[in-house]
């Protein structure tokens, strides 16, 4: 399914997005939305200061006369000249390693950074779409989950950083809708998975994929039975572009409702990789979700989105750029 970016519902004769800002857009998930733009002929702003972004993420755009970096921190006001037609807010340590390793930044990308990116939307009375997430869930007692189940999280748990960030953030983003009547949306996104993670982001698909191809044993947490969704990135995006060119606020759950334990997630690995490492079992993180998995009939009725991707195939194109990655590696380092 193609994503227009023409405005949907009560806007639907309004123009195309024309003028695009994405803050974090050298992330994983900011990097492939600036891509899906401007394969759509979008004009693209791409905030960052590479907390846990890196520009090689966006240097095949560089030379894209319709590309612009823009190295800046968020929790600051963005300066940015010129209309902007959407604001998308992505810009926040997203994987467990960087969150627990930048517990203050974090909590400053959700809220500051948040008001900084409405307070833009505001004044360029433009659309703002904030990337919100399932651990807004917690470890949830309602499953699958639904837009209106309110979640389960630790308020003080080494998580509750990245978790209650994006809960202020929802809130925010909710009186700005309410209060200054800016056009908001929110997207909360599931375990996403594809090319561009980074090999040691902690995660449960890079770190398998490491292993794999290292030869070392994959380390599963606990006895393996706790489950995700896995949706692969090139779906996540074109859900957060679907929502974007609609009207609903949201919240809207974008993630792939098959659900799969850690456990069959690891062997899965190793089938596609041809490793022969065994699987290793470790210690549970603090507050580890026991289940995930979306109810995404929301997104289907009010955009008709759905994953499309099979995630042994997106597993498979992943593994495929992790070891093009290596390769790199290893011949820059011969």
């Amino acid at each position: 399914m193609s994503t227009s970016l023409r405005r949907h519902g009560s806007d639907s004769n309004r123009a195309p997005f024309r003028r695009v800002v994405v803050t974090g857009g050298c992330g994983f998930v900011g990097s492939h939305l600036c891509d899906l733009l401007l394969d759509s002929g979008v004009e693209v702003v791409c905030v960052d200061n590479f907390l846990t972004g890196t520009k090689d993420n966006v240097v095949h755009r560089q030379l894209d006369d319709r590309f612009e970096l823009m190295v800046h921190d968020v929790t600051d006001p963005i300066p940015i000249p010129g209309e902007v037609d959407l604001v998308l807010h992505l810009a926040s340590p997203a994987s467990p390693q960087d969150y627990l390793r930048l517990p203050v930044q974090t909590l400053q990308a959700g809220s500051l950074g948040t008001f900084s990116a409405l307070e833009l939307a505001r004044e360029k009375k433009a659309r703002f779409v904030l990337a919100s997430t399932s651990e807004v869930y917690g470890d949830p007692l309602e499953h699958p989950q639904r837009e209106s189940y309110w979640g389960n999280v630790n308020p003080v748990g080494p998580r509750s950083v990245y978790d209650e960030a994006k809960r202020f953030a929802e809130a925010a983003t909710t009186a700005y809708r309410t209060e200054h009547g800016v056009d908001t949306a929110i997207v909360r996104i599931f375990n996403t998975f594809g090319p561009r993670m980074r090999a040691e982001d902690g995660r449960a698909v890079p770190n398998f994929i490491r292993q794999a191809l290292a030869g070392e044993p994959l380390t599963v947490t606990g006895d393996g039975s706790q489950t995700r969704s896995m949706c692969y990135v090139g779906d996540t995006v074109r859900g957060i572009l679907a929502v974007a060119a609609g009207s609903h606020p949201g919240p809207v759950n974008l993630g792939n409702p098959a659900e799969t334990t850690v456990l069959e997630l690891a062997h899965l690995v190793r089938e596609l990789t041809g490793s022969a490492a065994p699987v290793e079992f470790v210690d549970r993180p603090v507050d580890d979700p026991e289940r995930r998995r979306p109810d995404i009939a929301l997104a289907w009725e009010q955009f008709g989105w759905k994953p499309e991707t099979d995630p042994r195939k997106g597993l498979s194109t992943t593994i495929d750029w992790f070891t093009a990655q290596l390769n790199g590696t290893a011949a820059r380092e011969r």
